[in-house]
């Protein structure tokens, strides 16, 4: 049984004018293109190909919104970094980022894929500085945890946590043994409803 069992993909945009109608609240999903943002999103909501997977990273190319009812919504961003684009194509996803993060008056808060094994590097921080620009709350969701050993998976929790300060809440995740799996959603559910994440989330 699906957590959003009247989940529905509403849209893909190229543009702020093709964005989602901004009511309610939403929820962003972010991340480079190889960080299993497709498979953390498929996982949370518990439903199989809900957002597109591919083994060839990068295939998110447009803001998708999909409607978790309610007037809630869950909005896949362009994964960034690893497709292999033009440089005009890359400016092009960074303004459609931008113009997303200060036009969306629904946007409650955004879940930040990072692989694990590689932690934050520019495309994240950048996405942590718009999103800290707009005081709009981030979980960062530490990727493929399983690929990492229990000591390197407890020293990239607590790297990450280090760097990213007070206000940002970090776990360990993997969409493949559904690890974190109960905490990542509980973290949805706060964001959309606009509750404030603890530190320890």
């Amino acid at each position: 049984m699906s957590e959003y069992p009247d989940a529905v993909f509403l849209t893909s945009a190229d543009s702020p004018a093709q964005f989602a109608i901004d009511s309610g609240a939403e929820v962003a999903f972010a991340g480079r293109s190889n960080a299993g943002k497709s498979t953390a999103i498929n996982k949370i909501v518990n439903r199989r190909n809900f957002a597109r997977t591919s083994k060839q990273p990068g295939r998110t190319q447009l803001v998708n919104f999909f409607s978790l009812g309610e007037d809630l919504r869950l909005v896949d961003l362009p994964g960034y970094g690893y497709a292999k684009v033009s440089q005009a194509k890359r400016r092009h996803w960074q303004e459609l980022l931008e113009g997303y993060f200060q036009i969306r008056r629904s946007l409650s808060g955004t879940i930040l894929m990072v692989d694990s094994r590689r932690l934050l590097g520019d495309f994240d921080w950048m996405m942590l500085d718009l999103c800290r620009e707009i005081d709009c709350p981030v979980h960062v969701l530490l990727t493929k945890a399983d690929k990492l050993k229990r000591r390197e998976a407890t020293s990239a929790l607590a790297k990450v946590r280090g760097e990213v300060g007070e206000g940002t809440t970090v776990q360990l995740f993997s969409g493949t043994k559904g690890q974190g799996l109960d905490e990542a959603r509980q973290s949805l559910q706060a964001l959309l409803l606009g509750a404030r994440l603890g530190p320890e989330a």
